[in-house]
């Protein structure tokens, strides 16, 4: 049985996306991860986008970086919905707007079929975004892998 996930996006791409994590995460202290959800588990069912973010990024240790500037890219395939979901560091520096005018951009991508198009379009817009406020380091450290998260 295929995967709900090869419906929307081949493997071609989600290396394209991981090369552009990889791209943005070199100018930048800052950690992006996308995280991309088949469908919810039982224990998840009545829980909103918002909340399976803020799950999300807690289980992957998003959370944990050093200077709380981790963000999600979290996408749910089966309810076709999305959260962009940016840790306090982050969101110190920058109106809660600016994620929504980021989601608007990708919604549009999405609904024209071009869907890791629009992940790559958040992966860039995130990736300036943190590169102006959190340039890279000297001592900086990869603290979440690159790759995007299947499940």
């Amino acid at each position: 049985m295929k995967h709900l996930i090869y419906h929307f996006i081949n493997d071609d791409e989600l290396l394209r996306i991981t090369n552009k994590i990889r791209e943005y995460e070199k100018l930048t202290a800052g950690e992006i991860c996308v995280s991309i959800r088949e469908k919810k588990h039982f224990m998840q069912k009545r829980m909103t986008v918002d909340q399976l973010a803020k799950h999300e990024f807690v289980r992957l240790g998003i959370h944990k970086t050093r200077d709380k500037t981790g963000i999600l890219i979290y996408i749910h395939l089966s309810d076709r919905q999305f959260h962009i979901l940016a840790d306090s560091g982050i969101n110190e520096k920058v109106t809660p707007n600016t994620w929504h005018k980021i989601k608007d951009v990708m919604q549009e991508f999405f609904a024209k079929g071009m869907f890791a198009k629009g992940i790559i379009y958040g992966v860039e817009e995130v990736g300036k975004i943190l590169s102006t406020h959190f340039p890279v380091k000297p001592d900086d450290t990869n603290e979440i892998p690159d790759r995007v998260i299947l499940s």
